[in-house]
């Protein structure tokens, strides 16, 4: 799953910076009007377990974003309009990067997430077998933190912090 961030920049690259807001070397987007590319000081990433199915992968990913932007409201930009005066919905001011990792890195991220009081979400194995939000809370509120079969986890943060949690995650194809 290509980023917006990569579609831009696959079209617009010029070389020896990076791609604004990922840490990945190498270019860097001119963007739409030609200004100088915002650099943003931290990541939106989701990680996601190497093992799920590829509707699974999408469902988890939009589950996940969701919550990112009551936690960090900044991370919402303004509101888009098209040429016509038609308005459309706010969406993140920034890429996400989609990441993905083994259980165990999965359940490591977790960890280091959690020591860092980061804004977080989490998705477990359960909520695939729930069909509301009320249950999706009552299944993660029964799972001790230890014990949580994490599918997926979002993490939102100054992108150091965010790029030692996902240490042994890798981008998703």
């Amino acid at each position: 799953m290509r980023t917006t961030a990569e579609t831009e920049t696959a079209e617009t690259a010029t070389a020896g910076a990076e791609i604004p807001g990922t840490g990945i070397p190498g270019t860097q987007s001119a963007g739409v009007t030609g200004e100088a590319p915002v650099r943003f000081d931290t990541k939106i990433t989701v990680l996601l377990r190497d093992d799920l199915e590829p509707w699974q992968r999408l469902n988890v990913t939009a589950f996940l974003v969701s919550g990112l932007g009551t936690a960090a409201p900044e991370v919402i930009g303004e509101p888009y309009e098209d040429a016509d005066g038609t308005p459309y919905l706010s969406m993140f001011r920034q890429p996400v990067l989609v990441f993905e990792g083994s259980k165990e890195t999965l359940t490591a991220a977790h960890g280091r997430v959690l020591s860092r009081s980061l804004p977080r979400a989490v998705f477990t194995s359960d909520l695939f077998a729930t069909g509301n939000d009320r249950d999706n809370r009552a299944a993660v509120r029964a799972v001790p933190t230890d014990q949580l079969d994490l599918v997926g986890l979002a993490v939102h943060g100054p992108r150091n912090a965010v790029d030692k949690i996902l240490k042994g995650a890798r981008m998703h194809p």
